[in-house]
């Protein structure tokens, strides 16, 4: 494994890590999943790099546009559950509360 593969593999993984312990505001979560995108983004862009292609790929421009989907559905979750609930406390926000 190249150096370059690991360090995309490790922010993954630390991102990833970092979503599952410390799930305590919404707002880590989220910066959790935006490092989980970005270092796919990062990734799946020197990929064609790597591979020596010389056809671009579309995929990271996809993966591009997914995360800024996800980065504005995640903030207007953000917004809402500040409204209703008054702080962004993972453990406040119960699915089963109507």
């Amino acid at each position: 494994m190249s150096t370059l593969n690991l360090s995309f593999f490790s922010a993954f993984v630390l991102s990833g890590l970092g979503l599952a312990f410390h799930r305590t505001h919404l707002v880590s979560a989220l910066l959790c999943l935006e490092g989980m995108m970005l270092s796919m983004y990062v990734a799946l862009t020197m990929w064609p790099i790597q591979t020596q292609t010389s056809s671009p790929t579309i995929l990271p421009i996809l993966v591009l546009t997914f995360s800024a989907c996800e980065a504005s559905t995640g903030l207007a979750l953000l917004v809402a559950s500040a409204r209703t609930h008054g702080s962004d406390h993972l453990h406040n926000l119960n699915l089963l509360q109507c």
